[in-house]
């Protein structure tokens, strides 16, 4: 049997919104991706549990999996930086899920990444640029649990039409991205951000939140979003020279179908 490749390396990476313990976590996928890359610094950028709905939580051998593979890239030398989203709010708090407390991270809200070319960039979650009516703590309630909701569906009709790959879009998810559309529409949530950084003396801001893959400089600074793991796929990465990309999405896992190493490379 061949051996597995070494893990594609970058000087950071940054992964948001895997929502382990959510319903519509793709753990398999994250697994590929963490398996696939490495870097000195792991900046996880919020939204990484789940834990809203302590009820509902779905956990299981898949989850342990993921906090195990970055347990392992602390162990190989990585430092790991966990900054605080709205979905895993709670850590904010006493009671730190057990989860969290199995990974070497160190937790913060915001966290300013000095880039190899002297860049300065903004990291956060993104949540507390939210328009108003969204920061409403009952808003973001119900829209959880009406995602909670058409996850289950999708859930359910993924089990029916087997045919469907992780890569295709469900209807459900067809109707999950295009509300997402809506919501963010005119891209006020990325000028609020860049606002924010400049603020503070930043080239830019990485975030996430969004669901929204992005990596450019509309608005006088860089803006880079990180995606999710449950409809885009995608993570951004800084190489040694400074530069940033945006790895995986959909494109990237239809061709490593066919050519597994694929997974490492590729942009959204």
């Amino acid at each position: 049997m061949p051996r597995p490749a070494a893990p594609r390396h970058h000087r950071s990476l940054f992964l948001s919104d895997l929502h382990l313990g959510a319903l519509g976590c793709r753990a398999d996928l994250i697994r590929d991706f963490l398996e696939a890359n490495s870097a000195d610094t792991i900046y996880l950028v919020g939204d990484i549990l789940d834990i809203w709905h302590p009820l509902t939580l779905t956990w299981g051998p898949a989850q342990d999996r993921i906090i195990a593979l970055l347990r392992q890239r602390a162990a190989e030398g990585a430092r790991l930086v966990y900054l605080i989203g709205n979905h895993d709010a709670p850590l904010r708090g006493p009671q730190t899920a057990p989860a969290a407390q199995d990974l070497p991270a160190e937790l913060a809200e915001a966290v300013t990444h000095l880039a190899a070319d002297g860049r300065r960039y903004l990291v956060l979650h993104g949540d507390i640029c939210d328009a108003r009516l969204l920061r409403w703590h009952i808003c973001t309630r119900i829209g959880s649990r009406i995602d909670g909701l058409l996850r289950a569906a999708d859930r359910g009709l993924r089990r029916v039409r087997r045919n469907l790959r992780p890569e295709d879009r469900s209807p459900v998810e067809w109707l999950l991205t295009a509300l997402n559309t809506v919501l963010y529409a005119g891209k006020a949530h990325e000028r609020r951000l860049i606002a924010l950084a400049r603020g503070n003396g930043h080239d830019g801001v990485i975030c996430g939140h969004f669901h929204v893959a992005a990596l450019h400089g509309d608005h006088g600074l860089i803006y880079a979003n990180c995606g999710d793991w449950v409809d885009s796929f995608t993570a951004i990465a800084e190489d040694a020279e400074g530069r940033l990309s945006v790895l995986g999405g959909r494109e990237a896992l239809r061709q490593a179908a066919a050519q597994p190493d694929l997974l490492a490379e590729g942009a959204a």
